[in-house]
């Protein structure tokens, strides 16, 4: 619990105000039971009419101060509740900002989110409740037990029968609850995870007539979670039944042995009202500190889940880099004998994605990668910006290991057009200015123009403005690769990969684009995957990749003299254009 330290710090008076200001409820609870005691016994009895409004005007007064006391305390529990989650939830979402890919693949998409979000809840209101009650309950509790021995210690034997009964009750509910609520956040899990894909994929959903399905899927998920919560709180229900039947049970016992002294004549009247009310305000008091415990155990499975993502080590960092300050200048790229898994921890999938990978790329020139799904195209490129590392061999740029650059100067230098194109919430500008935040709208212009995307973005009525929404899911897959694109140029990188990036333009567009290389990007090094054969026959040097190995590499028409498996996806590729 020391590394949570810092998010009290900031708020310490809050955190201490709280409790202080919940214990004038304490002082006012306790002395209240005293005051109506003196009310019956003296005022009453001697139909004192002065002492009994005076004394009610006392507690009237003390009343208040509580209210005040109520008040304030609720006030800085909430101010010190929220801002532990808010900082906290900031460091987490900075956390996962700084995961690599492999870190990422750890965790779902569904957990990391209710991990921000209702993990996060459950802390904030564990801290509030447990403010607000951290001295109100075992004050009361103590106050309450005082008064009741002073008061009558022998009625008061009760009370330690009782106390110890209801300790071990509450102890068994906490006990078994707790490993409960963990099942419960992991099906929280489930159930985000199945809303975030179908959000995200509803189109095809729909466009497949999937609804029933993903309806069944979804079906299942919330009905574990739903399983899951009453098989917790089946066990948590118990706790206020068992309580009040202890209450009732404790004041059936009091009335009937203090009814007795009443009678006998050794206790007053106000004496027994006031002690049933200690009795009522001890197991009040048992009952909140129940509750803090009850929320706590909940709050302690959540917090486990994110100190698990704070414990997580990032295991691609530029901390041992030899060269932060470097900065590529020029974009030569070469492999040295790289192999690549994605899993690296003996988890089924071990088998090498890539296999003993060699090549150069010198500055300015244009590769093209080109092989059968799942050769290990995308996985070769994305060595480059260091979005995964090598298990072997060595990934050079500009004769550097990409390991000894600062993932900052490496990742500014090298810019990535992903198969799967994302833009974000917002307007057109503002989704081309990931590319370089400071453009006029000149550069921006002649960026989109060099990514063929200057027309259709002419044809909106707001232009550059027009908002797309999340995903650019109201603008067509061609036109946002387009967009993809010109955001990639507009970083001016001194290496461009394209991941199949134009799979969704025409052949006459995607052409335009490869010649606008030729001068916004006349130096930069432009590596292009494709499935096209024509995307890739002009390059300067073609990649042939087979079952993660490359299978061949030199110019187009090397490749027909010396691959046989270019020339079969070449003769293929053709002989459909020539047919159709």
């Amino acid at each position: 619990m020391r590394r949570y330290g810092k998010y009290i710090k900031p708020y310490w008076k809050s955190f201490v105000l709280c409790p202080i200001l919940m214990l004038t409820e304490v002082a006012g609870e306790v002395v209240l039971p005293a005051f109506m005691a003196n009310i019956i016994n003296v005022g009453a009895a001697q139909r004192n009419v002065p002492y009994i409004i005076g004394t009610g005007l006392v507690m009237l007064l003390t009343a208040l101060v509580m209210m005040a006391g109520g008040i304030g305390g609720a006030y800085f529990a909430a101010r010190a509740a929220i801002s532990f989650a808010a900082d906290l939830r900031s460091d987490l979402f900075c956390k996962i900002q700084k995961f690599s890919f492999q870190n990422i693949d750890r965790f779902s998409t569904g957990s990391l989110v209710t991990r921000l979000t209702n993990d996060i809840t459950q802390v904030q209101n564990v801290i509030t409740m447990g403010l607000k009650l951290m001295l109100r309950a075992p004050g009361m509790l103590i106050g309450a037990v005082i008064m009741a021995f002073v008061m009558n210690a022998e009625l008061a034997m009760i009370l330690l029968i009782i106390i110890p009964v209801l300790a071990a009750a509450i102890g068994t509910v906490i006990f078994i609850a707790f490993p409960r609520f963990e099942i419960v956040q992991k099906k929280i899990d489930a159930v985000n995870s199945r809303i975030q894909e179908m959000l995200t994929n509803i189109r095809i959903i729909k466009s497949f007539v999937r609804d029933e399905f993903e309806t069944e899927k979804f079906a299942i998920a919330n009905e574990e979670l739903k399983q899951s919560g009453l098989s917790a709180f089946k066990v948590v229900i118990l706790n206020m039944p068992i309580m009040m039947l202890a209450m009732n049970i404790t004041t059936l016992a009091v009335v009937w042995v203090g009814g007795r002294q009443v009678l006998a004549g050794t206790m007053p009247v106000g004496d027994l009202t006031a002690f049933t009310t200690y009795i009522v305000q001890v197991l009040m008091s048992l009952m909140m500190l129940a509750m803090v415990l009850l929320q706590s155990s909940r709050a302690v499975a959540s917090l486990k889940r994110i100190t698990e993502i704070l414990d997580t080590e990032i295991d691609l960092t530029d901390e041992e880099a030899c060269r932060k300050d470097a900065v590529i200048t020029r974009g030569d790229v070469e492999f040295r004998n790289v192999s690549f898994s994605y899993f690296k921890d003996g988890r089924e999938g071990r088998e090498k994605v890539l296999s003993d990978i060699s090549f150069h790329i010198k500055a300015g020139e244009t590769v093209g990668i080109i092989g059968s799904t799942g050769c290990g195209k995308t996985s070769l490129v994305q060595l480059i910006p260091r979005l995964y590392d090598t298990d072997t061999g060595e990934v050079c740029v500009d004769g550097v290991n990409v390991k000894d650059y600062s993932l900052q100067h490496l990742r500014d230098s090298v810019s990535m057009v992903l198969q799967k194109n994302v833009l974000f919430s917002g307007t057109i500008e503002e989704n081309l200015r990931w590319g370089d935040e400071n453009a006029d709208r000149e550069t921006i212009m002649a960026a989109a123009s060099a990514a063929q995307a200057a027309d259709f973005i002419a044809s909106f009525p707001k232009q550059y403005e027009t908002n797309l929404s999340q995903g650019g899911v109201n603008v067509s897959g061609g036109q946002k690769q387009r967009l993809c694109i010109a955001r990639a140029l507009l970083k001016q990188p001194k290496i461009l990969i394209l991941d199949d990036s134009t799979s969704a333009v025409d052949t006459a567009t995607e052409a335009e684009i490869r010649k606008s290389f030729s001068s916004s990007l006349k130096e930069a090094t432009k590596i292009i995957i494709a499935q096209r054969i024509t995307s890739v026959m002009d390059a300067d040097q073609i990649i042939v990749m087979e079952e993660g190995r490359i299978v061949g590499m030199g110019s187009h028409e090397e490749m027909l003299a010396q691959c046989s498996a270019y020339r079969e996806i070449y003769e293929s590729q053709m002989d459909k254009e020539v047919g159709a």
